[in-house]
């Protein structure tokens, strides 16, 4: 089977926003690599469907295409390889995204244990299954476990070249569940860690600063400090704007500035946040 081919044909779908046709192409191809029996191939398209399933919500059509892709990768005895690993941690996101985490994670330990297993010690994969882990076991509420995950990633990310965005990023990961765990000065510590990488290159900010500025905001809100968590806040308003629009995340800062802005008892500009928000939040969810 022409794989060059299908991902030609698969990428015009998503490029003409064609997604009505996709789900049939996928299924189409599936059954053509299976009458061919290319294993390879089938193995492929079954990881590009639990994707394309995933990002539209379809979550039992993703479910059956793990099953059947995992099942078919144990026949062919590929349970110790590293694109064994990767089908686990495709699987594991899309049963996170539908809200199976006991599977999830379930996955996601099987994915560690391979990758233990076969990669070199300090990869750039483990750090990016950590982080994964992380974020599930944060909407477990097993924040201890998530920090727990987020400083093995941490660790690795360190030690990598050109790491400044990616350990910030991580930083700032993990200082949203230390506040979760309400320990603020340690959340404090990883944000100030992380504006200083990120601000490195102030020219050109990257899209993630803009989290590690409201995480800021929000530490400083819960100093009491209001006036520097305002300052945090519009300006991580600012780099939103610049990097998406005005999209949910910049509504929900225009939220917490009309928060902060009541705490400090600035009514007229609590009021045209709170505003601001209703108007952005409204237009994202299809309400004016």
């Amino acid at each position: 089977m022409n794989m060059d081919a299908f991902f030609t044909e698969l990428d015009s779908y998503f490029d003409k926003n064609e997604t009505d046709q996709i789900d049939p192409f996928l299924v189409a191809s599936l059954e053509k690599a299976k009458e061919e029996e290319d294993y390879a191939a089938y193995i492929s398209i079954c990881n590009e469907m639990i994707g394309f399933y995933r990002s539209v919500s379809a979550f039992e059509k993703a479910y059956q295409a793990a099953e059947d892709v995992l099942l078919l990768m144990e026949e062919l005895k590929l349970e110790d390889t590293e694109h064994f690993a990767t089908t686990l941690l495709n699987a594991a996101t899309a049963y996170s995204a539908g809200g199976d985490y006991a599977q999830a994670i379930r996955l996601y330990r099987q994915a560690v244990q391979i990758y233990d297993r076969i990669l070199p010690q300090g990869d750039y994969r483990q750090a990016g299954l950590y982080n994964n882990m992380s974020i599930l076991f944060e909407k477990m509420n097993e924040n201890a476990e998530a920090v727990e995950a987020a400083k093995k990633a941490l660790a690795i990310i360190e030690k990598l070249p050109d790491n400044e965005a990616q350990t910030a990023t991580t930083l700032t990961n993990l200082a949203l569940i230390y506040f979760k765990l309400s320990e603020n000065e340690e959340a404090k510590a990883c944000l100030s860690r992380a504006l200083a990488l990120f601000e490195k290159d102030a020219e050109n900010p990257n899209e993630h600063y803009s989290g590690a500025l409201a995480g800021m905001g929000e530490a400083c809100y819960r100093d009491g400090d209001y006036e520097k968590s305002l300052s945090y806040y519009e300006k991580a308003l600012e780099l939103v704007k610049q990097h998406y629009g005005e999209n949910m995340s910049y509504g929900i800062l225009c939220e917490n500035c009309a928060a902060v802005c009541g705490s400090m008892g600035n009514v007229e500009k609590q009021e045209s946040y709170a505003a601001k928000a209703r108007e952005v939040i409204g237009k994202v969810q299809g309400k004016v």
